[in-house]
């Protein structure tokens, strides 16, 4: 929950106890001070009410580090004057009703207009990007936009503003090999620099759980600009499903000879239809170890990155609900907006195109 939320929740709890309060005669004003509203030991409404001065304690401090400067709570306040009274907003946020009107009449300071400003587009930018970037990639995009800013400018007022990169799940990695399957050698050795396109792709698979059964998930990497060039869903994890994969990844980059191609050694990618699909088209076979996911480090961070920025933010009804999210990160926000560290700050398609 956002600072923002939180605080509108716990103010609509206190207003809420002063209403009750009043309706029943037993409150018609509190005192300005650090202690809970007088209905707060009155009414008897315990889900409505916090009762308890330590939890009321506890609870406004819980959000102190983000509100450590009285302006911060007072350009809150100011914001949402017309929703709450400002006796209630001052005893939640533990100022007094004086110094919020003395704030309100001072004319703001050229800096912190301008940070209201920057805060503005720093919100801007946190939601069109799916609510997953931190200050670096905000910065970036900011510095993108032509704003002059810096990194630690743009952390503060995040924080300031409640928001934050939510952190993908943490989740094993497992791969099931064939018996007896064709393996080769680990050519790649963890070298996941190229110096051009099409020159080393990676392979994996993944899963996306949905109320009907699992959907299955392939995908192509060009590890030169980390773009995904390939990529297959089915409801079943099985040759088709990787073949399908390449068969994109060919038809639209159009790759010479001797390309590098890595994949685990699981069962799909030493299929011998997949197999025969890499040799076809002159690519060179390049496996990871067993049980070493670090071979193969490119594509289990993009998975990371893809359960946490889409996958991990709902339940999907169907495998329709969940393809079409899907397809909406890897062709709509993955490939062509969002920005990668190891590429300059900029998102596959801009690294290709900054590079031609």
């Amino acid at each position: 929950m956002s600072m923002v939320s939180s605080l509108k929740g716990r103010i609509n709890r206190v207003e809420k106890g002063c209403q009750a309060g009043r309706r029943d005669g037993r409150i018609i004003h509190h005192r300005q001070s650090l202690d809970p509203p007088l209905c707060f030991s009155t009414y008897n409404s315990t889900s409505v009410l916090i009762k308890n001065q330590e939890v009321w304690r506890d609870s406004v401090r819980s959000h102190q580090h983000l509100l450590a400067h009285p302006a911060v709570k007072y350009q809150f306040m100011a914001e949402h004057c017309g929703d709450y009274p400002v006796t209630v907003m001052c005893h939640v946020l533990e100022v007094s009703v004086s110094g919020y009107y003395a704030w309100h009449k001072r004319e703001p300071s050229q800096h912190s207009r301008e940070d209201a400003a920057l805060a503005a587009k720093v919100e801007t930018a946190f939601e069109h990007n799916r609510r997953v970037y931190g200050s670096p990639r905000i910065h970036a995009e900011l510095h993108a936009q032509g704003i002059a800013c810096g990194q630690k400018r743009v952390a503060r007022l995040m924080r300031e503003l409640g928001i934050s990169a939510q952190l993908p799940k943490h989740r094993t990695v497992t791969t099931y090999s064939e018996k007896g399957a064709p393996v080769a050698a680990n050519l790649l050795q963890q070298d996941f620099h190229a110096d051009r396109p099409n020159q080393k792709w990676t392979t994996d698979t993944t899963y996306i759980w949905t109320k009907v059964g699992w959907l299955y998930l392939a995908v192509v990497l060009d590890l030169f600009s980390r773009m995904v060039v390939g990529w297959s869903m089915a409801a079943i994890q099985d040759a088709t499903l990787v073949v399908q994969a390449l068969q994109m990844a060919i038809a639209r980059r159009c790759p010479e000879a001797e390309l590098l191609h890595h994949s685990d050694r699981g069962s799909t990618s030493t299929s011998e239809s997949y197999l025969e699909l890499v040799q076809e088209n002159g690519m060179v076979s390049s496996m990871s170890r067993t049980a070493n996911c670090y071979d193969n480090a490119v594509t289990e961070r993009f998975f990371h990155s893809f359960k946490g920025e889409c996958v991990d933010r709902e339940v999907f009804q169907t495998r329709t609900q969940a393809r079409r999210a899907t397809f909406d990160y890897l062709e709509g926000f993955y490939n062509r907006t969002r920005r990668h560290s190891t590429l300059q700050y900029m998102s596959p398609v801009m690294y290709e195109q900054s590079m031609r």
